[in-house]
């Protein structure tokens, strides 16, 4: 800009001496104002070439830049945005911690109290467990004692005293001494006896095919002893509410026709008619 006013200036006092001057010399110096003038309108154009360029240059920095910092915002955004997320992402796994940590803790505090429990369950079982077995002892101690007492009875005396229990209703005492009875004097009389009276405690128990065991047990060791009739007809009521009404009334039937005149064969008549059939079986009617 200094350049361009020094020249004006120049313009300026040539034109005065233009003006002064001689006409001869008009002409040579106009020449060269023209020439000067040309000059500066092609400096003024490179000039304004140059500034333009510049100003372009200076525009694609300043775009470039307004890009940079609009990208710089943007991720400082994303950042921001990201850093709010994972804070409350944060605040919610914290919250979720915690609230795991606590049913952790009140599922600790439960099976600590079960435990307890089961601590006390096992301490009564095992309490429970020597005092069964303190019993136990005794019994086997009370047992073996009787056993010895027994064994020095004779037969007479083991068979009156377990039929004495028997009628007395001491069952299992009973059943205790009539099996004594029948391993000490298996080969006597009243060991069928005793095997009848056990069938009988069996009959009563509602364990019938144990009673249908012993009530054969009298009938084959000893088919002429004076519990066979009631043995055959015990036998005979047991099939029946065991469910075997065929065998039940074979039974029956056998009674009848080996005892006919025994009080035995009239009970087995009666239920025989209850049931609806003969006493008699078609062979023999035949």
């Amino acid at each position: 800009m200094k350049n361009l006013t020094t020249r004006f200036t120049l313009l300026f006092l040539a034109g005065a001496l233009v003006c002064s001057s001689p006409a001869w010399a008009v002409n040579r110096e106009i020449v060269e104002l023209q020439t000067q003038v040309q000059n500066l309108q092609t400096q003024m154009t490179q000039l304004q070439q140059s500034l333009d360029e510049r100003m372009g240059v200076f525009r694609h920095l300043m775009d470039q830049n307004t890009d940079s910092i609009n990208k710089v915002t943007t991720a400082i955004t994303n950042m921001q945005t990201t850093l709010q997320k994972e804070q409350s992402d944060s605040s919610n796994r914290v919250d979720q911690l915690s609230g795991q940590l606590q049913s952790l803790n009140d599922s600790l505090d439960e099976l600590k109290a079960r435990l307890g429990k089961v601590t006390k369950q096992l301490e009564d079982m095992q309490a429970a467990q020597q005092t069964l077995a303190a019993q136990a002892s005794q019994q086997a101690a009370a047992t073996q004692q009787q056993q010895q007492a027994m064994q020095a009875l004779p037969p007479d005396v083991l068979y009156n005293n377990a039929l004495r229990d028997y009628n007395g209703g001491n069952m299992d005492v009973a059943r205790q001494e009539f099996n004594d009875y029948i391993k000490a004097y298996p080969n006597t009389d009243l060991a069928g006896n005793a095997y009848f009276y056990l069938a009988e405690m069996d009959y009563r128990a509602a364990k019938y095919a144990d009673a249908v065991k012993n009530y054969d047990q009298v009938l084959q060791s000893f088919p002429d002893g004076n519990k066979a009739a009631s043995a055959e007809l015990k036998k005979g009521f047991a099939l029946l509410e065991s469910g075997d009404k065929d065998g039940g009334v074979a039974a029956l039937r056998h009674v009848v026709q080996r005892y006919p005149r025994s009080n035995e064969a009239l009970q087995a008549r009666d239920r025989l008619r209850k049931l609806g059939v003969s006493s008699t079986s078609a062979r023999n009617r035949g």
